[in-house]
């Protein structure tokens, strides 16, 4: 009893950090998209064409996503030779300091191109830490969980996405309501990141108090982890990488068109981001509630079929939504967003700690699921914003171009899904079931019900692997 209150206890600690934590990283990241959309373009670009500033804020909005893999890279090599917990610490301490820098910057009519060279580098720095914190988190709050729960223990470290956002955007509200707009445009913009260095001290005194899943602290005293984790992901684990990537295609796209590129246009079609504003900041409250819900819903249902069904919507419904953007009532846009954000993007985004960790196992799972997800966002994400405001040029100021891209994104999408191994899935459909007490490692291996009991433990294990099970 006592041990059971303990493991308990221990859980609830595991998803208190992993939803602090990434909520302060992505508090921090998320302050800067919504300032490239908003202030950057003539704080730091003031030079040229107005369309010349917003591609340049956009820019270094996507430099710091080709730096994620990189900051994958390294904590994956680290987090699978020397702990999760570790990793997480540094990341988040760098994440603080990168953006605290950004509110100190002079603008570029004091600073000049220091100003430029000086804004790079510390993106470059977010980049690199949102790249170690993501894998980390994901697996700390995954393979503490039970096998049955997976999906739902995970989910708390996506609706850190979701509550950052919801800080950020709130920030900046608070901010701009308290100051004036004027005021806001010239220095009020550098508050919210300047309470970065509060909010990244609090996540550090949580998070020094938890530790390492017991899987990976056995494997580590018994000396088994990898010596080079990512070359035998490439070599051995291609498939769980190309998976993750296709995965990552049409979510965080639909992502910053929501968050980060409707802001742009909504200002230039119909001078309106408060509208824009509000409704981000509806769907990421909800956010709080449908990110565990989707994950939950996942440990029943299985991964696979709620990804596919939900990437297919959203490469179809991305047309009638720009539709909406140049004509429709915006006072109905809050009910949009909850259908594109809570509905079709948190239902992709909500499984995806766990369903990423289960195409990898334990000894090489840091650098696996943080190569796949990293170079999936530099694919998409990252670049989103930057090809959506090109690709409207390019189309004759009508967004259809970027409605073709968001769809061909989808289709990826959807086939990634097809490939990818579900062991919840696989096993709700052949009658097996999965094993609530086991480690993440071993929870892919199903064990047979009253239906399979005949099933002799040979003809189980060669079952579990022709279903594309990830083993140790």
């Amino acid at each position: 009893m006592l041990q059971a209150s303990r493991s308990a206890l221990t859980r609830k600690r595991v998803l208190g950090s992993a939803f602090v934590g990434t909520t302060i990283e992505w508090y921090d990241f998320y302050l800067y998209g919504t300032a490239a959309a908003l202030i950057f373009s003539t704080q730091f670009f003031p030079q040229g064409s107005a369309l010349g500033g917003i591609l340049a804020s956009f820019a270094t909005f996507a430099i710091a996503f080709f730096f994620r893999p990189i900051g994958g890279i390294i904590a994956g090599h680290l987090g699978d030779r020397i702990g999760r917990k570790s990793l997480l610490v540094i990341s988040l301490l760098t994440m603080g300091v990168a953006t605290t820098g950004i509110g100190l910057l002079p603008a570029f009519s004091v600073g000049g191109w220091f100003t430029v060279v000086a804004l790079i580098v510390l993106r470059l720095a977010q980049g690199l830490s949102a790249g170690a914190e993501w894998g980390g988190s994901a697996l700390l709050s995954v393979e503490h969980a039970p096998a049955r729960h997976r999906g739902f223990f995970g989910s708390f470290t996506q609706i850190g996405s979701a509550a950052g956002m919801l800080l950020a955007t709130s920030a900046f509200a608070g901010t701009r309501a308290a100051v004036g707009e004027q005021a806001f445009l010239v220095w009020g913009w550098r508050l919210p990141f300047l309470a970065s260095a509060v909010l990244v001290a609090v996540g550090l005194w949580i998070r020094l108090g938890v530790k390492d899943a017991p899987e990976f602290a056995e494997l580590r005293a018994a000396e088994n982890t990898a010596h080079a984790p990512v070359r035998e992901v490439l070599r051995h684990h291609r498939r769980g990488v190309l998976v993750a990537i296709g995965q990552r295609l049409v979510q965080p796209a639909i992502y910053s068109i929501l968050t980060v590129y409707t802001l742009t246009y909504v200002s230039a079609k119909r001078g309106d981001a408060g509208s824009v504003l509000a409704a981000v900041l509806i769907c990421s409250a909800l956010g709080l509630l449908s990110g565990p819900f989707w994950g939950n819903l996942s440990d029943r249902w299985g991964r696979r079929r709620i990804s596919l069904i939900s990437a297919a919507l959203g490469g179809v419904l991305v047309w009638p939504y720009f539709v909406f953007l140049d004509s429709g009532p915006l006072a109905l846009l809050p009910l949009v967003y909850i259908l594109a954000m809570n509905g079709i993007h948190d239902s992709i985004y909500g499984p995806q700690a766990a369903w990423f960790a289960e195409q990898f196992p334990v000894h090489v799972r840091y650098s696996g699921v943080s190569l796949g997800y990293q170079v999936g966002t530099i694919l998409s994400g990252g670049l989103t914003p930057f090809i959506a405001a090109g690709l409207l040029a390019l189309g004759g100021n009508a967004p259809w171009l970027i409605c073709a891209y968001i769809s061909v994104l989808a289709v990826v999408s959807v086939i990634s899904a097809v490939a990818a191994a579900d062991p919840v899935g696989d096993a709700r459909r052949t009658g097996l079931s999965l094993d609530a007490d086991a480690p993440t490692d071993a929870a892919p291996v199903a064990v047979p019900t009253t239906a399979s009991a005949t099933a002799t433990p040979t003809e189980t294990a060669e079952t579990a692997e022709t279903k594309g099970y990830s083993r140790a």
